[in-house]
């Protein structure tokens, strides 16, 4: 029995643990949370494609505004991801990102983004979640990424722990992300 309790609760703590590990390391495509910088003379221009993926179950409707933004790299620009609650009561989920190629990740910065929040929405509510981001002008400098002209950035929004854990019927629906205290819960406007 302690068995299984042990491995119920690694399985809980892997998302969340892996996360860290990769933003701490730039490992898998993870981008880095930090400040503008400003495009330089190797400032080169970057295609940044938006891709939304939603865990089935977690019952939303999630898409980028526009599929796709061309930029200087050092040149900061907003996005936006539009999401729709579309059952019949509050949702909680938890956005996880993703940058391909998996080299650019270093080179990806969010200055803001509604992953770094829970995000809860009302039935039938829909929300917009804005993103600001920029790319570090080293790209072009790197021997492994000077030829990259297009990024993806994806996310996947999963239903969260504590949402789950409120909702038997929804905990034994199917996999969820682990809640951290360091993420406060943010509300969209209906």
């Amino acid at each position: 029995m302690v068995v299984i309790a042990l491995m119920l609760g690694v399985s809980f703590a892997a998302v969340p643990l892996y996360r860290l590990f990769c933003a701490a390391t730039g490992y898998g495509g993870t981008p880095n949370i930090g400040a503008a910088a400003s495009p330089g003379e190797t400032a080169k221009t970057v295609t940044v494609r938006f891709n939304a993926d939603t865990n089935p179950g977690l019952p939303w409707h999630f898409q980028p505004a526009r599929p796709e933004i061309t930029l200087r790299s050092g040149e900061e620009q907003v996005a936006f991801y539009s999401a729709r609650n579309e059952a019949s009561l509050p949702v909680t989920g938890v956005a996880l990102y993703n940058v391909t190629p998996e080299t650019a990740g270093k080179y990806f910065h969010k200055t803001a983004c509604f992953c770094f929040n829970k995000q809860t929405l009302q039935p039938g509510q829909t929300a917009s979640f804005p993103l600001s981001f920029w790319v570090d002008p080293a790209i072009a400098g790197d021997p492994n990424t000077a030829d990259i002209h297009t990024i993806t950035l994806s996310y996947t929004f999963f239903r969260s722990l504590g949402d789950a854990a409120g909702t038997p019927a929804l905990a034994a629906a199917g996999p969820h992300v682990g809640a951290r205290a360091d993420l406060p819960v943010a509300t969209a406007t209906q």
